[in-house]
């Protein structure tokens, strides 16, 4: 549905009689703004002109904006503007400006902005989506408590590969047969972030465990509707929209899974063990209570929502990558056959370690192709600016929504040979040795790069390299590897498109 059909729906089915008479209203306070007004004597970005109210609406496809900016970008250069209705964006194109000004200009594009669903979804509190001295506290303690549990190291190693072998277990039960991998890499990868988080893993038929990770995609999902594109922009106006309600009817859940699972963790608390993060938030947030520090933020609301936001994170974006990696495989069986046989020549039978990496270039490249490729958060997380910035010759006013556009760098045409093919020979040097690349930036950059990074890619490399030691993927009978479609569904990040593989067993 286009941007005008959803408009349309939504003004012919308001539950508010007054709908007509408030957006006649909006428009008319629009027009006596100086809301698209800019002060000559400062240069800000270029950009399209606007219409009155919608702004460029009309010209960006808000299931997939990324598309239409990146070619805006083109016109318009790599520091441009674009109004999403009344909302005045920035958005930063290309390799050296996303880089420029997410790590040169590290303080003043460093805020995150904090759409009204977003703000819906953590109410202030938690990881994500917040800043100031509670944000920079909870990243803090995440981030070093994540690297005692070994995020990126030995100690998560093990996890990771236990987790492995059960969803090794499930592909073997279809026996070569189509399946939809999704749940299963969901199941999987949210265990390791579980096992970090609770300190212990579910079993895959645990009824909770499935509603939580049922739930947490399922809010990614609805997020990348323009339903919610629409709200973000007249939150007034759609605050009553279906998306919106059943984003609320999952958080709902979702919230009361975690606070159970948190309850039975403070119940069976042990001062002196840590099993799992969790249990650390608990101890200090005891410690400050008894040091009457009523400035904590270690409080119920933040350990509630610092778990959501690990979870959902954890879960959804390796577990996307890795479908995206096996359904390359399908539609690439010649570099499918590179896999196997580099994997047979340096592995062999064995169970393979993180530390196999470094002797698997090739398998590398291949991963990290698939990131660049599937550019599975294409515009980041929104930002804003934290004080008024001249940038690359252009004043940005502070408080001003950012969009870093990630796809735009990892396919950058003046960095990548093709940037809009797979090609594993972007992180090989002439000898076949991995090639590390300035412009791979799937994690963002800067202060709001991804706390989980580490984790992510040793999870990536073991689940990847431990599935295809066992397994080769194939379309299903009577579909050919062109008929295999790497369209992204839409949603808040990229998953392929709904599809069924065959995992044929190798032994």
């Amino acid at each position: 549905m286009s941007l005008l059909e959803d408009l349309v729906s939504l003004l012919l089915y308001s539950p508010t009689t007054v709908l007509g008479a408030a957006a006649l209203l909006l428009l008319l306070c629009f027009l006596l703004s100086d809301s698209f007004s800019s002060d000559e004597t400062l240069k800000e970005p270029p950009r399209p002109k606007p219409l009155p109210l919608l702004g460029n609406l009309l010209q960006l496809d808000l299931k997939r904006p990324y598309r239409t900016l990146c070619e805006l970008s083109k016109k318009y250069g790599s520091v441009f503007t674009v109004h999403f209705a009344p909302n005045k964006v920035v958005v930063l194109a290309g390799y050296k400006t996303v880089r420029e000004a997410l790590v040169g200009f590290a303080e003043e594009f460093g805020e995150r902005h904090i759409y009204p669903i977003f703000y819906d979804l953590n109410q202030g509190h938690g990881l994500v989506f917040v800043n100031g001295e509670s944000w920079k506290e909870l990243r803090r303690f995440a981030l070093t408590t994540l690297k005692d549990f070994g995020m990126g190291r030995k100690i998560a190693e093990e996890g990771i590969l236990e987790e492995c072998q059960h969803l090794i277990k499930v592909f073997e039960q279809y026996e070569g047969k189509p399946f939809d991998s999704s749940r299963h890499l969901n199941h999987a990868t949210s265990n390791v972030i579980s096992s970090i988080v609770y300190g212990s893993r579910f079993e895959y038929d645990d009824p909770r465990f499935k509603c939580m990770v049922k739930t947490a995609n399922s809010i990614v999902r609805v997020l990348g509707t323009s339903q919610i594109q629409l709200y973000n922009m007249f939150p007034r106006m759609f605050c009553w929209i279906k998306n919106r309600q059943k984003i609320l009817r999952n958080l709902e859940t979702l919230n009361r899974l975690v606070k159970e699972l948190t309850k039975t963790l403070k119940e069976t608390l042990n001062p002196q063990i840590c099993r799992g993060l969790v249990d650390c938030f608990l101890i200090r947030k005891q410690k400050d209570e008894d040091s009457s520090n009523t400035d904590s933020f270690f409080n119920e609301k933040n350990l509630t929502y610092t778990v959501t936001n690990l979870f959902g994170a954890g879960t959804d974006t390796t577990a996307t990558t890795l479908r995206w990696c096996f359904l390359f495989m399908a539609k690439y069986p010649h570099i499918q056959v590179k896999v196997h046989e580099e994997l047979n020549r340096v592995v062999g039978s064995r169970e393979i370690r993180a530390d196999d990496r470094k002797h698997l270039p090739y398998i590398d490249a291949v991963i990290h192709e698939t990131q660049r490729l599937a550019s599975i958060v294409p515009m980041s997380l929104p930002h804003q600016t934290s004080q008024d910035v001249t940038f690359q010759g252009y004043f940005i006013k502070k408080g001003t929504i950012v969009f870093p556009l990630l796809t735009s760098v990892l396919q950058d045409e003046s960095e990548w040979t093709s940037p809009y093919t797979f090609n594993p020979s972007h992180f090989l040097d002439e000898e076949g040795k991995f090639k590390k690349r300035d412009a791979f930036m799937p994690f963002s950059a800067g202060r709001r790069v991804c706390p989980g990074e580490g984790l992510a890619k040793m999870e990536l490399f073991l689940f990847f390299t431990s599935v295809l030691q066992r397994f080769r993927f194939t379309p299903p009978a009577g579909v050919t590897e062109d008929d295999l479609d790497l369209t992204p569904a839409v949603g808040l990040t990229l998953n392929p498109s709904p599809h069924e593989l065959c995992a044929v067993s190798l032994q």
